[in-house]
């Protein structure tokens, strides 16, 4: 075997097993800050739970508020996310556009639904998680300008309405707290969540006179 080749495979090799080993770790941290709380675990308990020494989490994930960032964004990738958020600034009707982003709150959620127990506890306990979730809601609330907008345009919104209003309606009622108290806490299947969102932010947003 030539030395390119050699290493090229020994590259190859240290990626995946780098790849298992942050999989490994996730997975461990998840299974902790589900039972203990995120603010009991240490990254020393984590390295023993994870069969791995704390430096290689140290490398892999900078921190333990780095650990959490990655479980966060792992339950719906950005680039899924991207692209469920691109469908709703499409020239479509207006009710379409509020049905796809009663969609992707619900599909946003469902996808992290089996984190929910642990973010609860984490946003009480630890200033990084608040941190972090306070960041994902303002690109949140960034992203869904372009609807706001179009709907101005298009003079489909609501007369009296402000844009900002309108902004915070639509920020407030596809946000997570929504989604658990109803799916979650009440028991209401996620096409029951959906449907109701989405009728809902046609009343709450649109003019019934709007010819979209």
């Amino acid at each position: 075997m030539s030395n390119t080749k050699k290493r090229i495979y020994n590259s190859e090799a240290r990626t995946e097993q780098a790849s298992l080993t942050k999989g490994r770790i996730l997975h461990c941290a998840k299974k902790l800050f589900q039972r203990d709380g995120f603010e009991a675990v240490t990254i020393e308990s984590l390295a023993k739970a994870a069969e791995v020494s704390a430096s290689t989490i140290y490398s892999l994930f900078q921190s333990k508020r780095g650990i959490l960032k990655t479980l966060m964004d792992e339950a719906l990738p950005d680039s899924q996310r991207e692209a469920l958020v691109k469908k709703v600034c499409l020239e479509t009707p207006v009710k379409e556009r509020l049905a796809i982003a009663a969609k992707i709150s619900r599909q946003m959620y469902d996808a992290e639904r089996s984190q929910m127990v642990m973010f609860q506890g984490a946003s009480v306990l630890a200033p990084e998680f608040k941190e972090l979730e306070e960041e994902r809601e303002k690109r949140r609330y960034l992203r869904q300008e372009e609807t706001i907008k179009l709907m101005i345009k298009e003079k489909s919104l609501i007369k009296g309405l402000t844009q900002t209003k309108a902004r915070d309606i639509l920020w407030a009622f596809t946000g997570r707290d929504m989604y658990r108290m109803f799916v979650i806490e009440q028991g209401w299947t996620p096409d029951e969540y959906e449907n109701w969102l989405a009728d809902l932010l046609l009343k709450m947003l649109v003019d019934p006179q709007s010819k979209q």
